[in-house]
Order: C-alpha cells, then structure tokens, then sequence
C-alpha cells in the first residue's frame, strides 16, 4: 500500500461539491446529497466533539465528531473492526473458500434504476446457487454456510454489480450427524454454479418484469415492449456468467485478514487519492488485466464524484448477508454443532463487540495508544470539555480535573 498523501475524498467534496450539485443536483436523489454533506463535515467542527487535555503539559487536543457515513472513508475502520472480531469467533478450523459472482453488462441499467430490488434478487439468486448445489450429492451432499458481501465497484470507480462469497470447504450432512468436507483446493465446480445462478437471476427478473414491478422509463422505455425485453434476455440464456473461485486461503487467520480488508470496503479509500491537479483528481488503481500492475487516472473532479455516488448504497440496504449454517438466527448453535463434528475445541462465545470501546480497539489495531500526549509522551489525555457543533451555541464548562 502506498503511503498516505494526506489528500481526501473530503478535500475533492469540500473544494468541488458546490459546483458538482449546480452541475449535476437535479439528477441525485437524497441520499446522495446526504452522503456528500456527511463526507463533507465528517470530523470537522461542524459536527462538534470532544477537546482533551494533557495534565503534563498542557497540551490541548480537539477531536471532532465522526459523520458515522458508511459512505465516508474515515467512517470505517472502526467498524470493521467490530464487526470482524465478531466473525473471529465463528471461524472453524477447516479451509476457507472465496467465490465471485458478477452481474452481466446488460443486466446492470436495471440494478442502477432499482437497487434496492435488484440487489435482494441478487443475493437470494447466489445463495440458493451456492446452497443447492452444495447440497447435490452429485457435488458435496451437505449444508453448508456463506458470508456474502455486495462490491459495486471497479478499480476505476465503474458500475460493477458483483458479489464477494467466503464459505467454509465443507458443511453438516442433513441430518446434522457427521461433518462432510470438500478437498483442499476444490469447493463446487464453477461451471455448474454459473448456470444456476444465470437461471435464477434471469428466472427473478422476469418475475419483476411480468408483475410489472421493473422500471423501464426513460432511457429503458424500448424494453416496455415484452418482444424487445424477451430480444434482450435470450442471449443471456446462451452465454457463461462469470462466477469464478479464486484460491482457498491458508486457514483462519487468513480469512481475518481478508475480512477486516474487504468487509467495509468503500469505492474509494483516501490512500489511493494522490493529488489535485488544477480541477483535477489524480489516484492509483491496479489494472486486474495485467498483473495487478499498479497505475494512475486522472479524472475530472465533477468525474470522480459522479462516480463515487454510482456506489451508494439504498438507506437500510444490508450489503453483508449470510446464510445456510452461518445464518443470524441460531448461528451459535449451527457453529458449535459443526465444531462438535470436527472434532474440534468449543468456540469462545461472541464477544460484547458493541461495548467494545474505541480506544481500547484503535490501542489494538494500531499498537499505539491514542490517550498518549503526542507532546510530551509521559502524560494521558484527558476529556475536559465537550465541543457543539458550530453555530449550537457556546461551548459548555470544562470538566474539573
């Protein structure tokens, strides 16, 4: 990872997102307004805060107010985090497998213009692919778990509908008696789970087609008529989808560090901003097409942002899901019933993640302790006054020391 240039996603939003919404405003709906007035005043006074205090010295040290944006790239790392140290203890002593479903070009007009619905129907059409064909005796015979993460993104900032699966290489048999496994470096042959999972989005979207519920204004109005719509769909029916499984990761741990990466990944992180030039945003990406090669694009700012708002996601949309034996209801019991057929140890129950506090977990993130003076290195700090956010009104008494 290159080193950080200190340049932000808020900085592109504070500098060209007046002129972006004079531009663009009547096309973005609400959220997307939201989301840029969010990233825009995240940790700034606007939203007030906290100052602190070093009894040492003296040193003060404001800390402002996280917009708390699942949007925003300052937003998630705490998050993250929380949420894989919930997953730690779910984690079975078996090989991790990581599977990528993908939405075809053609599909991807309808996902943009209905999200919501769309992103549902994908991913009810992956898990049953998944949990079908892992139940087929043909292929595993069992039931197997799956943690499934929505991208829509590509390196470039594109539309990109696709779904990221982690799954256990293995699941219980159907009466739950014994633990059946996959081979090392094999889970389900991808071709078989490219067909199911073409029949059933297409089968999906043709049922919101039929009923009347896909949205076909505007720039869709042709595909109104069921002949043109049919003309679109048939060929789908003839070609491979991609679903492709990328390498099983080494074990557990690995699946962590995967985890606390990706899961609350945004389209963009601030790492790969490099600079302003003039109206300009300059950032890196790797081109996937030639090894991973790590390169530079250079995108009007009014560019970038558009992009950037093609990936916010519906209000309340849930983009990590899991299913099968990994399924939120009773998914302590299903773990601990696949561990006793392993063979292996009782889990550690899950953690009180939400009571976790922040400065314990950033101390563990980071090795470093943040109530540590950045001054004088010897003294703590301490929360001395709270800080309104601006135009609220004066700032209330310090708290005695």
């Amino acid at each position: 990872m290159a080193a950080s240039t200190g340049l932000e996603v808020a900085d592109v939003v504070r500098s060209f997102g007046e002129s972006f919404l004079a531009e663009h405003g009547e096309s973005l709906g609400r959220q997307h307004r939201r989301v840029l007035a969010a990233i825009r005043a995240c940790r700034t006074a606007a939203l007030g805060g906290h100052l602190y205090c070093c009894p040492q010295c003296g040193y003060e040290h404001p800390v402002y107010d996280s917009c708390r944006n699942r949007h925003c790239p300052k937003c998630q790392v705490l998050a993250s985090a929380r949420w894989v140290e919930a997953r730690a203890a779910e984690l079975l002593p078996v090989p991790y497998f990581h599977l990528v479903f993908t939405v075809p070009r053609e599909l991807r007009p309808f996902f943009r213009r209905q999200p919501r619905a769309l992103y549902d129907r994908l991913f009810h059409a992956v898990a049953e692919t998944l949990l079908e064909a892992a139940a087929d005796r043909r292929h595993l015979g069992a039931r197997i778990g799956l943690l499934a993460l929505l991208h829509t993104w590509t390196q470039t900032l594109l539309y990109h509908p696709h779904l990221h699966v982690v799954a256990p290489g293995g699941g219980l048999t159907a009466d739950g008696a014994r633990w059946v496994g996959c081979r090392p470096d094999y889970f389900l042959p991808v071709q078989v789970l490219s067909r199911l999972f073409r029949g059933k989005l297409l089968a999906s979207i043709k049922e919101l087609y039929a009923d009347g519920e896909l949205d076909c204004s505007g720039t869709l109005a042709p595909l109104a008529d069921p002949r043109r719509f049919t003309a679109l769909l048939a060929p789908l029916y003839e070609t491979g989808w991609v679903v492709y499984a990328k390498p099983p990761f080494g074990g557990p741990e690995q699946v962590l560090s995967y985890l606390a990466r990706y899961i609350h990944r945004i389209a963009i992180s601030n790492d790969r901003l490099l600079r302003l030039e003039g109206d300009h945003v300059v950032f890196t990406w790797r081109d996937r097409a030639h090894g991973d090669r790590r390169r530079t694009m250079r995108l009007h700012a009014h560019e970038f942002l558009r992009r950037f708002l093609l990936h916010v996601l519906p209000d309340g949309f849930v983009r990590i899901r899991s299913y099968g034996l990994l399924a939120n209801r009773n998914r302590h019991e299903r773990i601990e019933r696949c561990r006793e057929a392993l063979g292996a140890p009782p889990g550690d129950p899950p953690p009180p993640v939400a009571e976790t506090g922040w400065v314990d977990l950033l101390t563990r993130l980071t090795g470093r302790d943040p109530t540590c003076c950045p001054r004088c290195r010897e003294g703590r700090l301490l929360l001395v006054a709270e800080i309104p956010a601006a135009g609220r009104g004066p700032p209330p008494a310090r708290r005695a020391s």
